[in-house]
């Protein structure tokens, strides 16, 4: 890996930088929450259409730029120094990438240059669990053969699907659903994806109000909807299975946000800074204060590490099981440099009208929506088998960890008498106790 960046992608920066520093100040991102969408149509149409942003990892065959996943994250960092609302991560993240790699000829022919050019917003309806995060997504997320979840009836050109699914980036808005649905029945039951249209018949979609307004997240309920199958294998296949995809996307996923989280952890930073040069207490301005320079020198330290993390799980994109890690140290990075910003702004820093709580809200928002941090942590640490023996796909984990069963009797102090008694514990059996007793 080279661990420095080239001209095209600074260029790449510096320019979504210049457009998002004209077109989405605080006043344009408090005003684009306020719409049904939740974002701004306009902005989206100047990254697409002036840009290209939403092909930017997206193959030259189908109209994209031919980037990879880097460079993506990359423009993400720039998009969350700005806390800009858009549809990228939800199309070009997370639905693109899984008709790339599931869908037929015919469905990438048809959708990918769509998405290329920005005409065609799509997005993933499936719990966060499928993308395996915080844990492997082999569990019941998708109904497990019950109630629950999303459910697939038919076969070959015929499926329709019924169900709910919360908590969907831009859900409310995209044009165009990827649904993880259960099939096959309870004996021979799978995951398969499906195709939505957002004006599908039955589809019925509504805007959730969320802790984070940046990040506009959708219900989506489907009631008998026409769908179609992604891809053109045969349903009744064995030897399909989207989990190890989706657990992928989720890898490049998790980079791409802590990408994000890297951007606007520097961002506050850069406004706190800014604060406390201009702040006078005592006849000086706070920022010559060493107490105060030492609180924002651990948080330019915690930044510039969460930046290597994120910049080198985005460059191994799905190949590693790093993302999480990344996300997990960048969203703590960005709940300290907001936390560290709101304190050292004073009582500015708690208003409505500072752009301070913004960047708190996405830390938390993201935190309990992909997270929280510590599991994305002990996940990473299971799938590397740093509790035991094992290759990391199936690792052995930590007896003592895992075990469900009591610990034994805690040994005696080293220092205490020998005839001294031990603590009784309610499930240990004591012979001597026993013969008393018969």
């Amino acid at each position: 890996m080279d661990a420095g960046l080239t001209a095209e992608q600074h260029e790449i920066q510096r320019t979504l930088r210049e457009l998002l520093g004209k077109r989405c100040g605080s006043a344009e991102l408090r005003a684009a929450v306020e719409t049904r969408a939740g974002h701004d149509p306009a902005l989206w149409t100047a990254l697409a259409g002036h840009l290209g942003l939403p092909g930017l990892a997206l193959p030259e065959t189908y109209g994209g730029v031919g980037c990879g996943t880097l460079e993506l994250a990359l423009a993400g960092e720039e998009l969350g120094r700005a806390l800009a609302p858009s549809p990228l991560v939800a199309t070009s993240v997370l639905a693109a990438p899984l008709i790339a790699a599931l869908g037929s000829a015919g469905q990438r022919s048809e959708l990918l240059p769509r998405i290329a050019a920005g005409d065609l917003t799509a997005t993933l309806a499936a719990p966060v669990e499928a993308l395996a995060l915080t844990g492997g997504n082999g569990g019941d997320w998708a109904g497990g053969g019950r109630s629950g979840g999303v459910q697939a009836r038919g076969g070959h050109q015929s499926w329709r699907l019924y169900g709910e699914v919360v908590r969907v980036l831009d859900g409310h808005s995209a044009g165009l659903l990827v649904v993880a649905a259960h099939c096959g029945g309870f004996a021979r039951s799978r995951v398969r994806l499906f195709v939505v249209q957002g004006d599908a018949v039955g589809l019925t979609r509504v805007r959730h109000t969320a802790l984070d307004a940046t990040r506009p997240l959708g219900r989506v309920q489907l009631r008998d909807v026409p769908a179609e199958l992604l891809g053109d294998f045969d349903i009744d296949s064995d030897d399909i299975d989207v989990r190890p995809v989706l657990a992928s996307t989720g890898a490049a996923f998790a980079a791409h946000l802590a990408c994000e989280a890297v951007g606007a952890a520097e961002r506050v930073l850069e406004l706190t800074v800014e604060h406390v040069k201009q702040r006078e207490q005592f006849g000086r301005a706070i920022g010559s204060f060493q107490a105060v320079q030492h609180r924002l020198a651990d948080v330019y330290v915690q930044v510039q590490a969460a930046r290597s993390a994120a910049y080198y799980a985005a460059w191994a994109g799905g190949r590693e099981g790093v993302g999480g890690v990344a996300l997990a140290q960048a969203l703590d990075t960005l709940r300290l440099a907001a936390g560290e910003g709101i304190q050292l702004h004073g009582g500015i820093g708690f208003t409505w009208e500072h752009d301070a709580h913004l960047y708190f809200k996405r830390a938390v928002g993201d935190a309990l929506l992909f997270g929280p941090p510590h599991r994305l942590r002990a996940h990473a640490a299971d799938g590397a088998g740093v509790f035991g023996q094992g290759d990391g796909r199936n690792p052995q984990r930590n007896s003592r960890r895992h075990d469900p069963r009591p610990d034994p009797s805690p040994a005696p102090h080293p220092d205490a008498h020998p005839d001294a008694p031990h603590t009784a514990r309610p499930d240990h059996r004591n012979p001597r106790q026993e013969e008393v007793t018969a």
